[in-house]
């Protein structure tokens, strides 16, 4: 494993990274599978508290969440695969399709709407050529549209991957989606 991750904090690490990776077989059979459920079981007393953080793991490793990774979810927390999907299709913050390298979440909640939150959605789309909620044609951008960022004093707020950029307005966008495409795979965000 690349970063010693301490058990207390094993649910909040990056999930949405640049760098993807692909897997063969089981995910926790991986060395860094087993080690982060191992990690995460010690946290908890019961093995179903481990769902959300294992279903992060996951995210941060390939991206997005596919029904076989849910399954392999319940496999490892004694869970039905049934009870590991109405979870993870609740929550909004886990990707169920493919998303672009960079996952972009502009704010459109009234703090940012007043703030020109709209238009900087737009201007993303315009941007990164990506209609909203779809991969671009480079695979490098998906742009949608987020209820809310909590980050409301820096209105409009936007989200890319697990980075915050704030006080963002439609003039800056051409500029924060040219640092993106700048940008290594592996680099940003933590990796």
């Amino acid at each position: 494993m690349s970063r010693k991750i301490h058990p207390s904090v094993v649910g909040a690490q990056p999930f949405q990274l640049t760098a993807r990776e692909t897997f063969d077989g089981p995910i926790f059979e991986t060395p860094e599978g087993k080690e982060r459920l191992e990690m995460a079981l010690s946290r908890y007393p019961q093995k179903q508290a481990a769902l959300l953080p294992m279903l992060h793991f996951v995210q941060e490793k390939k991206g997005w969440i596919e029904p076989d990774d849910m399954a392999q979810v319940a496999e490892a927390l004694d869970l039905t695969p049934a009870y590991v999907h109405s979870i993870a299709t609740f929550y909004t913050m886990y990707n169920k399709h493919p998303v672009g390298r960079h996952l972009v979440q502009v704010c459109t909640n009234i703090s940012c709407h007043l703030n020109k939150g709209e238009e900087v959605l737009e201007r993303f789309l315009a941007e990164t050529g990506a209609r909203q909620g779809e991969i671009s044609d480079d695979g490098e951008f998906t742009v949608i549209e987020a209820e809310c960022l909590g980050a409301c004093g820096f209105a409009t707020v936007v989200q890319v991957n697990d980075r915050y950029f704030e006080d963002v307005t439609p003039e800056k966008v051409a500029d924060i989606v040219a640092e993106l495409r700048s940008t290594a795979v592996g680099t940003e965000g933590g990796s």
